[in-house]
């Protein structure tokens, strides 16, 4: 291939990449942009029916305090100080039950003559709101329904009043505390679009846009929002107005109210990036793959020119032969009868060498499958265990379990390096590192790590250790030795009806006994035979390479011991693991 079809054919590759990691971030971008405005509909829909609730909880509120006698009474004669005095009693003890921020009664003149409030700094009482829109309406006989910041308390909350008046007052600041706790903007604004609740506080009563004059007129005849100035959210500064931008709305109430939620755009830019940065590595794993495809066919080529220009030369000097002397035939042909016989040899030779590099390949394979796909298999279980474990503590907020599982993790990890460390040495026969082995801690560890794995199956882990017992050896390897037989053992028992696996530690005045059984249906007689036999197996083809008994008969004869099997006459199996026994070691 020609020098430019390839440039041309890398650069047409080149722009097909970056199209397919274009076309991945967008549609990562757009999966994610859908998913979060669902769960943001999702949860708009949830907080908008808890805040119509409160909304329309204390709608027949008014109705029954104008039915109260007192308040009838108070109306008509607003001057009897022992009669308005009962009075802001009982509307205090109706607020307080009622929760609600404050209950007052007004006359026709929208002048405040009994309130919940009435012993308080902030006290309604001789307070005229007849400029407030719900008192213009109640007077009129017709619900009243407004919010406002209060001229006297500065708190802002609803009101509702029948004809009478009577005003309910509450407060939504519960709201604004729970949306505290979500990262995304939440916003609940009037029909001019002014925010008044928020979980960002600098948003406060300013608005999503800018406001025309005779609104700004119609607020501060009506002192909503008292002398506040209301701004656009877009003056504000720059790390406070962060967050605002494409929103969901959802309106609420009968006010024209509309609860909005601002997802964070960071989030549709990272599934985008994340989506590209897969997209990216598999283009380039792909491209490294052709380069190489590409390497390989030039050489193949390269070798098939050298082999014609070699075969043309051969024919060349075969035809130069046939023209020489009689005198040089039989030289040629003694040459020849050499040459024949240095290439069988060469033949040989190669034949030779490529079955002893094959064979080689095939036992280091062997001792690489047997070692970490066996071995490694059950720190690998136990460190997924206490990882989903650890996901469950920390969604529960429970972080102490979650240190302890990552503690767990870490040692399973250290595990995992120390046995590919031994497993090596103990290919190689290199010697071992011997030290003085706590069996009680070896038995603990083995079964903690496959608590989980017991758990799952519905198997029942029974320890009887009662007595502290140390042997000489390697504890990695005694611990892996217990795990292997723990896990034959859970396999035998898994379709048991009773699911039971014992472990009893026992000592002599030489030995540790370990003995590990089962509940299962014990070990025929023809499997017996060949139990600690290498590749020996009888689970199905891909559960087993037949080394893990193997394995664990030399690592405990190699530290001095014995590893036996036989039934138990009660059912099941049963697997005895005898090592010398040692002193404890000095503080």
């Amino acid at each position: 291939m020609k020098p430019t079809h390839r440039t041309l054919r890398w650069l047409s590759a080149g722009l097909l990449a970056a199209g397919l990691v274009f076309a991945a971030y967008w549609l990562g971008a757009r999966n994610a942009y859908e998913a979060i405005h669902l769960s943001s509909e999702r949860q708009l829909q949830i907080i908008a029916l808890d805040l119509e609730a409160v909304l329309e909880r204390y709608d027949t509120l008014p109705y029954a305090i104008a039915h109260l006698p007192l308040a009838a009474q108070a109306l008509a004669a607003p001057t009897q100080a022992a009669l308005i005095s009962e009075l802001n009693d009982s509307l205090q003890d109706l607020q307080r039950q009622a929760k609600v921020a404050a209950i007052y009664l007004m006359d026709q003149d929208g002048k405040t003559i009994a309130s919940s409030n009435w012993d308080t700094p902030s006290s309604f009482m001789g307070q005229n709101f007849r400029f407030r829109p719900y008192f213009q309406e109640a007077i009129q006989g017709k619900p009243g329904y407004f919010y406002a910041i209060g001229s006297t308390t500065h708190i802002p909350g609803g009101a509702a009043a029948p004809a009478g008046v009577i005003a309910v007052k509450i407060t939504l600041d519960a709201f604004e505390n729970t949306w505290s706790r979500n990262e995304d903007p939440i916003a609940l604004t009037d029909r001019q679009g002014i925010v008044f609740l928020s979980n960002r506080s600098a948003w406060n009563y300013h608005s999503l846009r800018p406001l025309e004059p005779s609104v700004q007129q119609g607020i501060g005849q009506t002192l909503q929002y008292l002398d506040k100035q209301v701004t656009p959210i877009a003056s504000l500064a720059a790390p406070e107005r962060q967050g605002f931008g494409d929103a969901i709305a959802r309106p609420v109430g009968r006010l024209g109210w509309q609860l909005m939620q601002f997802p964070a755009q960071g989030k549709v830019v990272r599934a985008g990036l994340l989506s590209a940065a897969v997209t990216l590595l598999l283009l380039l794993v792909a491209a490294a793959m052709a380069v190489s495809y590409d390497q390989r066919k030039r050489r193949l080529q390269e070798r098939s020119a050298a082999q014609q220009a070699l075969k043309q030369a051969a024919d060349e000097l075969e035809h130069k032969i046939t023209l020489r002397t009689q005198e040089l035939l039989s030289a040629n042909a003694l040459l020849a009868s050499k040459n024949t016989k240095l290439q069988q040899t060469d033949a040989l030779l190669r034949s030779t060498r490529n079955e002893m590099v094959q064979a080689g390949k095939l036992a280091m394979l062997g001792q690489m499958a047997a070692g970490i796909t066996h071995e490694l298999n059950q720190p690998l279980t136990a460190i997924r265990a206490f990882a989903d474990n650890a996901s469950t503590f920390l969604q529960r907020g429970n972080l102490p379990q979650v240190d302890e599982n990552l503690r767990h993790i870490s040692a399973a990890s250290a595990r995992m390096g120390s046995i590919v460390l031994q497993l090596k040495g103990f290919a190689r026969k290199s010697p071992q590192a011997v030290q003085v082995v706590e069996v009680n801690h070896a038995i603990a560890s083995a079964a903690r790590l496959l608590q989980g794995e017991f758990e799952r199956l519905a198997v029942s882990l029974e320890l009887h250790t009662p007595e502290l017992l140390h042997v000489l050896g390697d504890s990695v390897r005694v611990e892996q030795v217990l795990i292997n037989l723990l896990r034959n053992a859970l396999d035998a028992v898994e379709q048991a009806p009773v699911k039971k696996v014992q472990i009893w530690l026992a000592a002599d005045a030489q030995h540790s006994v370990i003995r590990i059984t089962d509940t299962g249906c014990g070990l025929p007689e023809a499997v017996a035979k060949h139990l600690f036999e290498p590749f020996f197996t009888t689970k199905a083809s891909g559960q087993g390479l037949g080394l893990g008994l193997a394995i664990s008969s030399s690592i405990v004869q190699a530290m001095n011991g014995s590893l036996t099997a036989s039934n138990l006459a009660s059912g099941g199996a049963e697997f005895v693991v005898t090592l010398p026994r040692c002193q404890a070691p000095t503080p």
